[in-house]
């Protein structure tokens, strides 16, 4: 909204020498956006009013007709050079006895443009006649500025036009459409200048005798849509009035163009008042006019040139041949004023917010009147709104108002709003008296009264966003400064810290980063595309998704339920830019649907839900596990000087698994390891993990491996990329509360082979942890180091080799120590998995 300082001069005593960015400084300490203040014209030196004495047809070779013109600029000749200056001008929409806006040399006009006296044309040209794009108040340059017959000769043509004037450009937020008028503004400014304003409104009276029936005859079928409409006929209009300057500046400088008289006036008032008007050519209107909604299959032709299919949602403005504006938005073209209008209906109503406001988008039409309409118009400013633009029309297009007024409908009435005198107070956290409250929020335009020890106060028409008391906190606050409000620093309230499961989180993502993956996050949103790409069964658990009821992407309507398709993605997108080694991890939430088809009450919004409500709520959310994915591609170990490189494997992922349970709280004892057939990984090299609880039982975690070479297909991977995914909620029932300290022992490690011969179908896993039980406490660590098949083992067989490492945290372990725990880690090995010692 840009509000001329001068307009706001005329409604707000402001002191004298205030300047606008004074102003600005005030206003958004009131808690309003002001984008920048700016000055309506950039000109500087003599700019003058002059007189066209003279002016002589001179035509040129080139085909192009030039006048001499003799201009007086002053009454007498003076130190400033004679009265009467010669200059040539092209311009021919001027007259002998016109006035003219005249830069005299030494004026520098917008782009920096200065006037001097030069030869042109075979004349010295002592000045230029200047047009409106020349002086920068306008785009128009057809033609020279023509002033007023009145206008003084030699007089200040930049105060006259004001271009010394500046103008305010505020950024108004849905809640302050109040604020786009002037009058809004103004009254902003009186109460942060602590003056009184006069109220243009009070101007507006209805002429003597008038009466508010009798008028153009108006119908409103739907009053939900408008509560009020009122109409007010001017007769006798004169369509060849032009706007004075002085309107056609001022509604330029509030960022409108000048079109003609009838539509200038009811900008003028919208941008004054707040309320947008509509004016119909009464000759060209068939019959009363109707408020109703659209039937189906109706057009219009809207201002703009536009035929638009109505919607049965939109709001007309119709008469007896149909449509004749879209209610709020834009009038039609049937009923638009013409050169030939001598009798005009302006039509002055209240429209509902959000059927504007959906009318609007609807159509993609956005304008003046429906940006002031959306967010809220005064409901009790339709009959002066009207009476001011019919009187303004009337006094600048010689007509004459119509006595009968037409008035349809009534404002709604305020609706009282009970709040504590003390509750501004204890919200804002600054002391502030009853009186000061009351005085605060009579100054907003509110009515407020004393009902024993609280206040009743009933929101002025024009803040409709004035329904909560903690709204007129709100207004308080912004009133009182908010500036003026202490800061205090609050008391933390005393807390244990992070929780188990954030620990858990951050110690997994900084292991995986310490072992080289890069976290990637992507969105939780899937579509089935993406679970035919991980080769997911008809019948698979994870297909069983919640649907989006407003997708951002048609192609990812549900919510993922494995992190797998946004990390495969990521690895497909920074392969395809160059990256040849990927490893990628990502920890979100995963959807688990346990009662397909539950669904979520609405509850009311008027209070709080029952009892039973919030127990189905909570019963609808499904399980949102925790759950961590990593996918690696390429090479694990590259190639250089010091060797051969080697590529990504199944081994790789199961370690980065084990990397997980293990920073998220699981004993190494407690993993369990075991071959799995599972999509997307390959059947032949896929591990399940679990976990195995302080009580006994087992969990399943998740799975690691190399990816089916389908999926490796369907993501455009390199060869044998492998993947891994684990529910870190599960696992975190298995991770110890707390973590014991590790023994340091000073004394030598002792170190024992064996191989063990065990059945192909045995995991590594369960000889591993059978040998870590058998050992015992003096077991300080089990490795595999070895697996051999061949000649020397039975078929169906393989023989594992492992390396024992042995140490005591109090003495030297002697050889027969060592190999006691050697015998009872095979002894346990044999009894668990049916491992024999390998002989040679």
């Amino acid at each position: 909204m840009r509000v001329p300082l001068s307009w706001l001069r005329e409604l707000v005593e402001l002191p004298a020498g205030e300047g606008g960015r004074a102003v600005a400084e005030r206003l958004v300490r009131a808690g309003l956006e002001v984008e920048s203040v700016t000055r309506v014209g950039q000109v500087s030196g003599p700019l003058v009013v002059g007189e066209v004495l003279e002016l002589i047809e001179e035509p040129q070779r080139n085909g192009k007709t030039i006048r001499w013109c003799q201009v007086r600029v002053a009454h007498a000749d003076g130190p400033s050079g004679p009265a009467v200056r010669g200059i040539v001008c092209g311009a021919h929409n001027f007259a002998v006895a016109d006035r003219v806006v005249v830069a005299l040399p030494g004026t520098v006009l917008p782009g920096g443009f200065e006037i001097t006296a030069r030869k042109t044309y075979g004349h010295v040209s002592d000045g230029m006649i200047c047009s409106v794009r020349e002086l920068g108040i306008g785009e128009e340059h057809s033609g020279i500025l023509v002033l007023d017959p009145d206008a003084p000769v030699g007089a200040d043509a930049a105060g006259l036009l004001g271009l010394d004037d500046e103008v305010l450009d505020l950024a108004v937020t849905p809640d302050r459409g109040y604020c786009l008028s002037v009058r809004g503004v103004a009254r902003e400014v009186a109460t942060a200048y602590d003056v009184g304003l006069r109220d243009p409104v009070t101007s507006a009276a209805l002429p003597p005798g008038a009466s508010l029936s009798g008028g153009y005859p108006v119908e409103v079928a739907d009053p939900e849509g408008c509560t009020s409409f009122v109409a007010v006929t001017v007769s006798g209009f004169d369509p060849a009035a032009p706007s004075p300057d002085w309107l056609v500046h001022r509604i330029s400088a509030a960022g409108m163009r000048s079109i003609s008289l009838a539509v200038d006036v009811t900008n003028y008032v919208m941008l004054e008042l707040g309320q947008p008007l509509h004016a119909y050519d009464s000759e060209r209107l068939r019959g009363p006019i109707v408020v109703r909604r659209a039937r189906p299959g109706e057009r219009l032709v809207t201002l703009d040139d536009v035929e638009r299919v109505l919607d049965p949602g939109d709001l007309l403005i119709t008469d007896s041949s149909g449509p004749i504006g879209l209610a709020g938005v834009m009038g039609g073209a049937s009923t638009e004023i013409t050169e030939r209008t001598r009798t005009i209906v302006v039509e002055s109503a209240h429209f509902s917010a959000a059927g504007i406001a959906r009318t609007s988008r609807r159509h993609r039409l956005g304008s003046e009147a429906s940006r002031r309409f959306e967010r809220g118009v005064d409901p009790t400013m339709q009959l002066a709104a009207a009476v001011r633009a019919a009187g303004l029309l009337a006094r600048l297009g010689g007509g004459t108002v119509h006595p009968q007024v037409s008035v349809v409908g009534a404002p709604p009435a305020a609706v009282a709003i009970e709040i504590d005198p003390d509750l501004p107070a204890r919200v804002i956290g600054r002391e502030l008296t009853s009186g000061q409250v009351i005085a605060t929020l009579r100054a907003v335009g509110a009515e407020v009264i004393q009902l024993g020890a609280r206040l009743s106060v009933s929101p002025p028409p024009w803040r409709p966003d004035l329904s909560d008391p903690y709204d007129l906190v709100e207004e308080v606050a912004r009133l009182v400064g908010y500036d003026t409000i202490p800061s205090v620093l609050p008391v933390a309230p005393p807390g244990r810290g992070l929780t188990p499961a954030q620990r858990r989180r951050r110690a997994v993502g900084r292991a995986l980063a310490a072992a080289g993956f890069v976290e990637a996050p992507s969105y939780p949103f899937v579509g089935p595309a993406d679970h035919d790409a991980l080769g997911l069964p008809g019948d698979d658990p994870r297909r069983r998704t919640l649907q989006l009821a407003n997708p951002i992407a048609d192609t990812a309507p549900q919510l993922r339920t494995t992190l797998l398709p946004g990390l495969l993605a990521t690895a497909r997108r920074n392969i395809g830019r160059g990256a040849g080694d990927v490893a990628l991890f990502e920890q979100g939430l995963v959807l688990s649907p346990t009662q397909p088809g539950a669904v979520a009450p609405r509850p009311a919004v008027t209070g709080r839900p029952a009892t039973a409500e919030l127990e189905a709520l909570y019963t609808a959310v499904p399980d949102q596990p925790q759950h961590v994915g990593l996918v690696a591609a390429g090479a694990a170990e590259r190639s250089g000087w010091w060797g051969p490189g080697r590529p990504v494997s199944w081994a790789d992922a199961v370690a980065a698994a084990r990397t997980v349970l293990a920073a998220a709280g699981v004993p190494e004892a407690a993993v369990v390891v075991r071959a799995a057939r599972l999509m997307p990984w390959h059947p032949g090299r896929c591990a399940a993990l679990a976990v195995r609880t302080p009580d006994g039982d087992e969990l399943a975690v998740g799975h690691a491996g190399e990816l089916h070479p389908r999926v490796v297909a369907a993501y455009g991977l390199p060869e044998r990329a492998v993947a891994a995914e684990l529910d870190l909620d599960a696992a975190g029932r298995a991770s110890l509360e707390v973590v014991p300290a590790p023994r340091v022992s000073t004394y030598p490690v002792a170190t024992q082979d064996v191989a063990l011969v065990v059945g192909q179908d045995v995991p590594v896993a369960e000889v591993s942890a059978a040998l870590v039980e058998g050992a015992g406490e003096l077991l300080e660590q089990v490795r595999l180091f070895d697996v051999y098949t061949g000649e020397q083992v039975p078929a169906g067989h393989r023989s594992l080799a492992f390396t024992l490492r042995m140490r005591a945290v109090d003495r030297t372990l002697t050889v027969e120590e060592a190999t006691a725990v050697r015998d009872a880690a095979v002894a346990e090995a044999a009894r668990r998995t049916g491992a024999s010692l390998r002989r040679s």
